[in-house]
């Protein structure tokens, strides 16, 4: 295996660890960097356990950015140039009541190993010495691909952590061990997850929606019990990721839409997404599929104009794609040279008609049936019959040119 310092050396957040801490004793890399490092995967984050000062440790790393410090539970979230590290003091805890925010206690690395989710989390790596130190059954669990809970109360404990475990297995392909799947099933069947804010279930589903695979990781959820609401269409919600424009959207709800078994949003309101991401939700839910892919592109555009990128992703995705991808890609952006100031110029009375008549351009312009250039666009506005607006559709508003 060889120390893993060095493998952990070859990330620069990494190498930038090492050289702070170097020196110190007790500041130990833990939980998912380890597993991910021995795996001989590239970590997702960085998360350090200290046996000494935490200041003393976020100081030594350089916060000369964000630094988010939560006194309660002795841990900090630091920022440093280009790296983000999650400190820790290590520390034992207590649950003082099922599903409760645990009370903790100073305590050893050892202690502080026993206190996590899985045996193949519970692993550290020692940053003075490279000495690895493991929870029991955990190297042997990572060698078998096998996600195992620390103890029998551990979902009674933190119900959180069947999600958590519902994402590690679709992340990295663990099967659950036995006793672990069975612990699962009796704590969904007595409610565990009541017992947890839907702040905290809201916060855990988010999670799973940003997993790198996100269908995989509601799946498992859904084959757990968790989220019996859901259910994931993989082959649909690629349709729909691969209709998304780069760098637009809201990949994440789009996920979650196309995996609702119902056209009811209620349950987002319980896990506190906000009005915003509802409203998007709901508009991916009611899109309509593009079926007719015979319509004119501005009878697409009526469809589609008031519908967010992800909702037009996801009714390209059930219906007729191609609508959907040209007008994402091209006809969403195409816009007028004229003005309703250019038509009240040309000594047109101020009021709808105004709306009408630049709308109805628009739809020549946008199903090719309009010269190129200015003058052209200001002649056919001008040509439209008065209170017809045009056979292919009219606008109420002069925002629906602008939001062309």
């Amino acid at each position: 295996m060889g120390d893993l310092r060095e493998r952990l050396r070859e990330l620069p957040c990494g190498r930038r660890l090492l050289e702070a801490v170097a020196g110190i004793d007790g500041v130990h890399l833990v939980g998912g960097a380890v597993r991910d490092l021995l795996l001989g995967r590239e970590p997702r984050e960085l998360d350090v356990v200290t046996e000494g000062d935490l200041g003393a440790l976020a100081a030594r790393l350089g916060a000369d950015g964000d630094r988010v410090v939560h006194e309660r539970f002795g841990t900090a979230t630091l920022r440093s140039g280009d790296c983000w590290w999650d400190l820790a003091a290590a520390r034992g805890e207590i649950y003082p009541q099922p599903g409760a925010l645990p009370e903790v206690f100073a305590a050893g690395i050892d202690q502080d190993l026993r206190r996590r989710d899985v045996t193949v989390n519970a692993i550290a790596l020692d940053l003075s010495s490279g000495e690895l130190r493991a929870a029991a059954h955990a190297e042997e669990d990572l060698r078998a691909g096998r996600l195992r809970v620390l103890h029998d109360a551990s979902f009674a404990d933190d119900p959180t952590r069947l999600w958590r475990i519902a994402r590690y297995g679709a992340r990295l392909g663990f099967e659950l061990e036995e006793h672990t799947a069975a612990l699962a099933a009796q704590a969904v069947a007595d409610g565990a997850l009541q017992t947890v804010s839907g702040a905290r279930i809201g916060n855990e589903l988010r999670l799973a929606l940003n997993e790198p695979d996100a269908v995989a990781a509601l799946g498992s959820a859904v084959a757990l019990g968790l989220a019996p609401w859901l259910a994931p269409d993989g082959a649909l919600i690629e349709r729909a990721l691969a209709l998304l424009p780069a760098g637009e959207g809201r990949r994440d709800l789009l996920v979650l839409a196309a995996s609702l078994t119902a056209e009811d949003d209620a349950p987002l309101a319980d896990l506190q997404f906000s009005a915003a991401e509802r409203a998007i939700v709901r508009a991916c839910v009611h899109a309509p599929a593009l079926d007719d892919a015979a319509r004119t592109p501005s009878e697409h555009a009526r469809v589609l104009r008031a519908l967010p990128v992800e909702a037009v992703a996801l009714a390209g995705a059930r219906g007729a794609a191609q609508p959907a991808r040209r007008w994402l890609d091209e006809l969403r952006h195409v816009g007028l040279q004229i003005t309703g100031d250019d038509l009240l110029a040309a000594g047109l009375a101020e009021g709808p008609e105004i709306g009408r008549r630049l709308q109805a351009v628009l739809d020549l312009r946008l199903d090719g049936a309009l010269g190129e250039g200015r003058e052209a666009e200001l002649q056919a506005a001008l040509q439209q019959p008065p209170g017809a607006g045009s056979s292919r559709g009219r606008a109420t508003n002069e925002s629906d040119v602008d939001n062309a």
